[in-house]
């Protein structure tokens, strides 16, 4: 590692030259995915806008050192040119070993199921990897992802770079003294207490292993709600790394470069950078020395005025000896203390759904489904605590239990919140639920609902009796029938009376028996619905010229049917009468 440090800038040590040089070679390559933020432009500084994804008083890495190469200049000879920019992915500095790269797209994936709403690029934690370790030097790690030997920073001990005192024991960096960067993605050990993960399922939490440290870093990028989609929380992500803006514009420059292309290369064959050599730390300042020979503060400024210091007040009245009272100096105002920063562990991350299956109800019904959402920190734990509220839209007068269209319930220690059941309005139709959690950027699960018509699985005749009606006449006996669905009267169910030739009622009847419209015209099917005790009795039928057997069937939602046999008589014949012959 001692040959690769040599290769790389310490905090606060980038000179005026080498700086210009990035810069210049930066513009001279390819642009960006998303512009630099306002504010990014400086020297070395805090996150922009003082948003840190880590601890108060450092970055992930504590600002060690990291390789200042810049990609492969790809554009045409002509200055200026942004037109048919040959691809990356041939070259060899666009090759990335297959192991660090397959931890870079599980990250992305993994990330992407628990926060969404960053939108992670893994080109960003390939364009970190390679400005921090070379891509864990090239790829030298074992089938598991682990580095074949310890990637460790310099000691942190305030001599050149910052000062970091132990906080692991030398667990991670074998420095009982002062903490180093750790591991592929340099980590220090006190940030990877906070963020570190199990990405590879060894059930260790591993800086030196690229899978977990890959995944630590996606999460750590991701926190406080950033969308790296957006520039600006881009730049705050990156600087949050490593406050050096030096650092950020080398970033940029890599990330550009993956995106443009990359290809996968064995492990252990990755290009390793090269980069100028260390400049020398910018001098301290130190204080002008005084006439004396000695060393004293700046000496302060000289008066606006010609003529000296400003006298002294004078008398408020000539000989009275008096003069005008010294006002009594205002207190300094207390500066209030910094408001402290979340630790990730407090941080909302993401939301996601908890199982909730399909949600469909008859109407009046109460949905079986439960809409039940996940609430995770920023480091993707469970997180409690937590309110989130749930939204009705849509007009079918669906209701939470309650009555509300709008609830709010706080996440429990596996961090799920559940709403209260639903209760499906009378209107058929569809519907969403919107849970919704967060302040400053809220994050959003919508669910598809659908409320269905009222179903009767059986219907059935009321009564046996034969029902018999002469031509011409109406049938005395009025038709009644009952809907149940599972065994439970079903009131409102819509039913459907058709006269028909045959007991699937795929013939429709046009003789026979009859009902009558609103002008008493025939009509042979009819569109009706159960009462709230799920009877039906039907219209009146009546009987027309044609005697015989008919049928009339009845259908509800849901599969309920049933034949009920219609019988026409003929009108009885009348026999003459016979006459006598009269005798001889």
């Amino acid at each position: 590692m001692a040959a690769h440090i040599r290769r790389r800038l310490r905090k606060g040590a980038t000179t005026t030259a080498v700086a210009a040089a990035a810069v210049a070679a930066l513009a001279a390559s390819q642009a960006p995915a998303a512009p630099l933020a306002e504010g990014a432009t400086g020297g070395d500084q805090q996150a922009a806008g003082g948003e840190s994804g880590g601890p108060e008083d450092g970055a992930a890495t504590g600002n060690s050192p990291y390789y200042t190469d810049l990609p492969p200049l790809i554009t045409p000879d002509r200055p200026g040119s942004s037109s048919n920019l040959p691809a990356a992915t041939g070259s060899a500095e666009a090759g990335i070993p297959a192991s660090v790269l397959a931890a870079y797209k599980q990250a992305e994936r993994t990330v992407g199921t628990t926060d969404p709403a960053c939108r992670l690029p893994w080109q960003l934690l390939a364009a970190i990897g390679k400005v921090e370790s070379g891509q864990a030097r090239g790829g030298q790690v074992d089938a598991n992802g682990t580095t074949l030997s310890p990637i460790l920073g310099p000691a942190l001990n305030g001599q050149g770079f910052a000062l970091i005192k132990d906080t692991d024991g030398g667990a991670y960096d074998s420095d009982a003294v002062h903490d180093r960067a750790v591991g592929p993605m340099q980590f220090i050990p006190s940030t990877w207490a906070t963020w570190g993960q199990d990405a590879n399922g060894d059930g260790r939490k591993d800086p030196n292993n690229i899978y977990d440290a890959a995944l630590a870093a996606g999460r750590y990028l991701c926190a406080g709600g950033r969308n790296l989609a957006v520039a600006a929380d881009l730049d705050r992500a990156v600087l949050s790394y490593n406050q050096s803006t030096e650092y950020l514009r080398t970033v940029r420059s890599w990330f550009a470069y993956y995106q443009r292309g990359t290809h996968e290369v064995p492990d252990g064959s990755g290009v390793l950078p090269t980069a100028p050599s260390t400049p020398t730390p910018s001098p301290t300042p130190t204080p002008s020395p005084t006439p004396g020979g000695t060393t004293g503060p700046t000496p302060s400024p000289s008066p606006s005025k010609p003529g000296g210091t400003k006298p002294s007040p004078s008398p408020s009245k000539p000989g009275d000896g008096s003069t005008s009272p010294t006002p009594t100096p205002t207190p300094p105002r207390p500066t209030p203390p910094p408001k402290p920063t979340p630790s990730p562990a407090e941080t909302f991350g993401s939301l996601e759904n908890a199982g909730t299956g399909p949600l469909t109800a008859t109407a009046g019904g109460t949905f079986e489904e439960r809409v039940s959402v996940r609430a995770r920190n920023a480091l993707g734990a469970p997180m409690a605590q937590l309110p989130v509220t749930f939204t009705i839209t849509g007009t079918t007068g669906t209701l939470f239990d309650g009555g509300k269209k709008k609830v709010t319930v706080i996440s429990k220690a596996d961090g799920t919140a559940t709403a209260p059941a639903l209760k499906a309005g009378e209107k058929t139709g569809e519907f969403t639920v919107t849970a919704t959690a967060g302040t400053n950027r809220p994050r959003t699960l919508t669910y598809e609902a659908s409320v269905t018509a009222r179903q009767a699985d059986k219907i059935v005749r009321v009564g046996d009796k034969a029902l018999v009606a002469a031509s011409g006449e109406k049938f005395a006996d009025a038709v009644t029938v009952k809907a149940t669905h599972k065994g439970i009267a079903a009131p409102g169910v819509a039913v459907t009376a058709t006269m028909v030739k045959d007991s699937l009622g795929l013939i429709d009847n046009d003789k026979g028996p009859y009902f009558k419209d609103a002008d008493g015209k025939p009509l042979r099917t009819l569109d009706l619905t159960t009462g709230a005790d799920g009877l039906l009795q039907l219209p009146e039928i009546f009987a027309d010229e044609n005697p015989g057997t008919y049928k009339l069937r009845l259908t509800t939602e849901g599969g309920g049917s049933v034949v009920i046999e219609l019988t026409v008589q003929a009108p009885e014949e009348t026999a003459p009468e016979e006459t006598e012959t009269p005798e001889a």
